[in-house]
């Protein structure tokens, strides 16, 4: 892939995602169905054993602003090293202005309507999530500053680590999955224009046609099938409970709806990234070609 069409690729990218972010804001926040939808997930997730939820709170506790900075550091010390200064104040200010721009809205520009009668505790706005915009910010900026050589193992310990999040804060009942898909958007959104910044700052160059990467096409393969399965699983749940009538049964249908959806929109959200990357990687100044 040329630079020129990576660039391409990168603004459709972003445009892409804001898109889903606005999209699912307004038809899970702003509209009658989405919030007794989700409320009816929150709901279902009270029937989880309490050794799920411990595990999950416990998960989302290691996300402290100490773990942010080392998280952050660590990518700043590898942009350094591979691209210098301006590699490494891309990777960082990506993860920042994911951070940012979620509290902002969470806490500032959007708001939750009161539209479905429920306790005052699903009232309050909690789109987007962030510790989901945390841990897939941080996802999305490795892939800014790997080589296309360490790209795969990277992947797997950022699939690991961020595929669960979104998921086990719905199970810990601290998001909605609106709130986890918000987030995904808001990470690819941050990382795509942050990749748009390398490439015009002459940060990206095309990787040699002799690429060989057969473990990449392993992790992908089976990410694809993760996502494939559990997507299906988890529109099907979501379907079958939100034609039941209401009750514990369907309210824990939509739960494990929300579930699985919310880990498979993690997944997607990685493999899109990492696919606009193809053939290509960050490299050091005046390397890059146009």
């Amino acid at each position: 892939m040329s630079t020129r069409r990576a660039g391409l690729r990168w603004a459709l990218l972003a445009l892409g995602s804001l898109g889903v972010l606005i999209g699912v804001y307004l038809a899970a926040v702003r509209t009658y169905t989405g919030q007794r939808l989700e409320n009816a997930a929150l709901r279902g997730a009270l029937e989880v054993n309490s050794e799920e939820v411990t595990v999950a709170d416990d998960v989302l506790a290691t996300f402290t602003l100490t773990s942010l900075g080392v998280a952050v550091a660590c990518l700043a010390v590898i942009g350094w090293v591979r691209g210098g200064l301006r590699l490494a104040a891309v990777a960082v200010a990506v993860v920042g202005a994911a951070t940012v721009s979620t509290e902002l809205l969470k806490r500032v520009i959007l708001t939750r309507p009161v539209l479905v009668d429920a306790p005052e505790y699903l009232q309050h706005n909690s789109f987007p999530s962030g510790h989901t915009t945390v841990a897939m910010s941080v996802a999305c900026a490795a892939l800014l500053v790997v080589s296309w050589r360490w790209r795969a193992p990277a992947m797997v310990l950022v699939l690991a680590w961020t595929v669960g999040v979104g998921a086990y804060t719905v199970v810990a009942r601290w998001h909605r999955l609106s709130d986890t898909l918000g987030a995904d958007a808001i990470a690819v959104l941050m990382a795509s224009l942050g990749a748009l910044v390398l490439l015009r700052s002459g940060l990206v160059r095309a990787v040699p046609d002799r690429e060989r990467a057969p473990v990449r096409t392993v992790i992908v393969v089976f990410a694809v099938v993760y996502a494939v399965v559990m997507g299906a699983a988890g529109l099907l749940l979501g379907i079958v409970g939100a034609r039941q009538d209401p009750g514990s049964t369907a309210d824990y249908n939509l739960y494990l709806a929300a579930q699985s959806l919310a880990s498979v929109g993690s997944v997607a959200a990685i493999l899109l990234l990492w696919s606009s990357w193809r053939r290509l990687e960050t490299a050091a100044t005046g390397t890059g070609s146009g």
